[in-house]
């Protein structure tokens, strides 16, 4: 590889790495046709720190070209190969993200703004227990035999479907990543990847990791780029068999059309949230419940599609829990990612800092009151997109910030009477991906869990998941589940095999002419 298909980054450490910066189509790293460059940001400091290619249209036909090629080789040796084969691989590969987690967790804390402490305990953990979790299923994706035509054997297989394009979102960088590869891989499918365009740092890092655990050319391909062209060719891509996005519900439904107008190729889609977070009156503490909402909203700067968002507070014990909340929420240490103290670093990008303040100042002219933060403080903070964690109370049905994903440290408090109001206001939006309920009654939290219209509730907990769980959302909140064993299926091909064993004469035999 070349030193002009590398950029050197200064991490937020103080540390400066060298990186791939180029395209990884067909296990090499190349420059894309136009040659054009994307400046890569610390949202800590708003400071150029790298430079990668810009691919488009033109680079992901390439990448689509190399990975139709790996899945259509002569001896069909991945997808319909060894299943042993791809979890040996798998399993490399998350030996090596093991490897170099401390490295991977300072790219993720310089590149997309989280602090580095939650990046080593949580997302670069979570990435190889995810790849981990999907090499265990290679060799256990198994049909079933019928018996319901007699003298037949019947049977289904499952296949992989072929090549599929996966857009990944700029929040979680390395987790989706794996979470996007993993079932994917797994099941024999071949990949061309989009990273998001303000993060995609950890991404071309795994990619190298991929690299020296020994793929095969071709079966993953990553295009770094832009939505608008990189994003729109995979949507538009004749020759793809099947889209993965996870992003905002506006980006979301273009993706959907777009594979529908093209060649209908199958579509997932992890969307976006607007989570209620409710609060009984007879919760067994109230500092508790307070501190698990504040984790709900806080985790990554608010930048979750799960984050608990929209309080609902029982009215009994609504002004002693907005009292204990707000006290929390001025707590928080908002600063440097790499600083120990911190527990909440800035937002991701120049464009969503400027459209999070926005919905701050949007939710003060529908009526909402500022309990604490709101604040734009990043002149203390050598000019990078940090704000302080925002409380809004007196928010009311109609308020715009009740109803939009802001994706940002803001939350909004309502108060309820009863167990039916609460439930008609939880599911009061056009999104439902995750819900909490805290309450010490077992049958309440039994009852609401059925009540709730959204792929996760969680009980007296929040924000916690597993590879091993499904996950996504009902309404607009997205199509599928990623996770688990049933994002196995959104990359399998059902087949069913109707095999005459010699019982059954021609549906001719006795006829004369």
């Amino acid at each position: 590889m070349g030193s002009d298909l590398t950029t050197s980054v200064q991490l937020g450490n103080g540390k400066t790495i060298t990186l791939p910066s180029g395209l990884y189509i067909n296990g090499e790293w190349v420059k894309p046709a136009k040659g054009v460059t994307l400046d890569v940001y610390n949202p800590a400091t708003n400071k150029v720190i790298a430079q990668v290619y810009e691919g488009d249209a033109e680079d992901v036909d390439a990448a689509v070209k190399a990975a139709r090629a790996a899945f259509e080789k002569d001896d069909r040796s991945w997808g319909f190969g060894s299943p042993q084969n791809r979890a040996k691989l798998l399993n490399k590969l998350a030996d090596l993200v093991d490897e170099n987690a401390e490295l991977l967790s300072a790219i993720e804390a310089t590149d997309q703004g989280k602090t580095y402490t939650s990046a080593l305990y949580g997302d670069i953990p979570g990435v190889s227990q995810t790849i981990r979790y999907y090499a265990g299923w290679a060799d256990k994706i198994t049909g079933k035999t019928y018996n319901s035509i007699p003298g037949t054997f019947s049977h289904t297989r499952y296949e992989p479907i072929g090549v599929c394009g996966q857009i990944i979102p700029w929040n979680f960088p390395a987790l989706m990543f794996a979470w996007k590869i993993g079932p994917a891989l797994a099941t024999g499918n071949t990949i061309v990847m989009k990273t998001a365009e303000t993060t995609p740092l950890s991404a071309l890092k795994i990619a190298e990791l991929i690299h020296e655990a020994g793929f095969p050319p071709g079966v993953f391909n990553l295009v770094t780029g832009r939505g608008p062209t990189a994003g729109q060719a995979i949507a538009d891509h004749m020759d793809i068999d099947k889209v993965a996005f996870t992003g905002s519900t506006f980006t979301g439904r273009r993706i959907m059309e777009s594979a529908a107008k093209s060649n209908l190729k199958k579509v997932t889609l992890e969307l976006g949230g607007k989570s209620p977070n409710i609060i009984f009156g007879d919760v067994k503490s109230i500092k508790e419940a307070a501190e698990w909402a504040i984790f709900a909203i806080g985790a990554n700067v608010g930048q979750v599609c799960t984050a608990g968002s929209r309080l609902l507070v029982e009215e009994t014990i609504a002004e002693e829990f907005t009292k204990e909340f707000v006290a929390l929420t001025e707590k928080i240490k908002v600063g440097d990612p790499f600083d120990a103290g911190s527990t909440q670093g800035p937002l991701n990008s120049e464009g969503h800092f400027e459209k999070v303040k926005g919905w701050i100042k949007t939710a003060v002219e529908d009526g909402a009151t500022v309990a604490t933060g709101g604040k734009d403080i990043s002149s203390n903070n050598n000019g990078g997109y940090f704000l302080s964690p925002t409380v809004f109370t007196n928010v009311k049905a109609g308020h715009r910030i009740l109803e939009n994903e802001v994706f940002g440290p803001v939350v909004s408090i309502q108060t309820f009477k009863t167990e039916e109001e609460a439930v008609e206001i939880a599911n009061s939006t056009q999104y439902g991906l995750a819900a909490g309920i805290f309450s010490d009654s077992a049958t309440r939290l039994n009852r609401l869990n059925t009540k709730i219209r959204a792929g996760t509730v969680w009980n007296n907990m929040y924000n916690f998941a597993s590879p091993t769980i499904p996950f996504g959302g009902y309404k607009q909140s997205g199509i599928g589940r990623e996770n688990g064993e049933v994002a196995l299926l959104n990359y399998l091909e059902v087949k069913s095999v109707i095999a005459n064993g010699g019982e059954i004469r021609s549906p001719f035999a006795g006829l004369s002419g």
